[in-house]
Order: C-alpha cells, then sequence, then structure tokens
C-alpha cells in the first residue's frame, strides 16, 4: 500500500493530522456550531498541510503551515469549550487536545 503512497504522506506530520480529523469527526460533538468549527477547522489543518509539504517554495510552504497552524489553535479551542460545556464526551476530548498539542510541536518543527 505504501507504494500508492506520494512521499509527504508517510510524514508523521501528515499521519498525525489525519487521525486528529478522524477523531474529530468521530467525537459526536453534541452542539451544532461547535462540531462546525471543529471538524471544520481540523480538515483546514489537514489540508493546509498537504498544500505545504509537497511544496519546494518557502512562501508557499510557511503560508500553508500557518493556515495549518491557525486551524489547529480553532480546533483546540472548539474541542476545549465543547469538553467545558459538556457537549462531547471528556475522554474523546482529552484524546483530542493531547493528539493536537502533538501535531502543534510537529508543524513547529516543519522547514519553511
Amino acid at each position: 500500500m505504501n507504494d500508492n503512497l506520494l512521499p509527504f504522506q508517510k510524514l508523521d506530520v501528515y499521519v498525525v493530522s489525519r487521525q486528529l480529523a478522524r477523531q474529530v469527526h468521530e467525537a459526536g460533538i453534541r452542539d451544532a456550531e461547535l462540531r462546525d468549527q471543529a471538524t471544520r477547522a481540523s480538515k483546514s489543518t489537514f489540508l493546509g498541510l498537504c498544500e505545504g509539504l509537497p511544496s519546494d517554495s518557502a512562501g508557499v510552504r510557511r503560508r500553508h503551515f500557518e493556515i495549518a497552524n491557525n486551524s489547529l489553535h480553532e480546533v483546540i479551542g472548539a474541542v476545549d469549550l465543547a469538553s467545558v460545556i459538556g457537549v462531547v464526551d471528556a475522554h474523546a476530548a482529552s484524546e483530542i487536545l493531547v493528539l493536537a498539542c502533538r501535531l502543534k510541536w510537529m508543524i513547529r518543527r516543519l522547514p519553511r
């Protein structure tokens, strides 16, 4: 199966970002607005990385990594708020937030 992947799809940051989007989607946030914000932001994080990772242009990479980073913070805020107001399972929220913090450090270390 790895033969059918592009090099950037094999990177840990790609895999973790994809996992984050899946976990946010599966968390079942019961507030429609927070669910929409969290799922859109997790997808934006993932897709921003997908646009920046394969690029050889420092400017393109920097722009897309900044978008991914900003969207990641939106995921964190939406999930944290959902947890505080009790509209998402606390364990699911905790797992998402741990993964998001891990991803944050991965994004910061990407070459620009």
